[in-house]
């Protein structure tokens, strides 16, 4: 199924997530091993579109507010692997890159996805480096030119959500869930389609 049929499919649920936050990486490694993502459209948007490329270290509160951010995930997700990245990149280059990828094949679109998740929560590489990128993506042509109209239309959609955060599920019939949720609750979740 291509993107454009995918995108019109009302019974999909929509994922709006940011690799720079630890939250919506602990919730799509949930998503994915629960195998949801066949019912799922990730859409990378920036809840921080200010921060820096190539990536910046952090020190003083803001490296304490990532300590903590990653303090939180892991009381909330013991299982999960995660490491303290040095600061936070800027990730249009990486929503960008996978747009990129889901154009030519979903399937490879979301473990591109997944890939760069790990990289910079597990290694703390720059998911904004352009060569970073390219190898993740196996081939430097991989993260070629993309109509950035399709980031530009996610980041719309998010906003006119009227929810300022990230992670964020919507479901086919509009209901919302928000934040990295235990197990119970995103099975509960994605049950209720068409249950109302």
């Amino acid at each position: 199924m291509d993107q454009k049929r995918r995108s019109a499919d009302l019974s999909r649920f929509i994922l709006y997530s940011d690799f720079n936050c630890p939250f919506c990486y602990a919730l799509h490694e949930r998503i994915h091993e629960l195998k949801l993502f066949e019912r799922v459209d990730w859409h990378g948007v920036q809840h921080a579109p200010y921060l820096p490329i190539p990536m910046s270290t952090w020190q003083g509160t803001m490296k304490a507010e990532l300590q903590h951010e990653v303090a939180v995930v892991q009381q909330l997700a013991p299982e999960l692997p995660i490491a303290l990245p040095a600061g936070k990149p800027n990730t249009r280059p990486a929503i960008d890159a996978a747009i990129h990828i889901f154009q030519q094949d979903h399937n490879r679109g979301l473990e591109f996805v997944r890939e760069v998740y790990r990289a910079f929560w597990l290694e703390g590489r720059d998911i904004s480096d352009a060569a970073v990128l390219a190898k993740l993506a196996g081939d430097v042509k991989a993260i070629g030119s993309v109509n950035t109209r399709i980031a530009e239309e996610w980041e719309v959609a998010w906003h006119e959500t009227g929810q300022a955060g990230v992670p964020l599920i919507v479901s086919p019939d509009g209901e919302f869930l928000v934040g990295c949720v235990l197990e119970d609750s995103l099975r509960q979740f994605f049950a209720l389609l068409g249950s109302g």
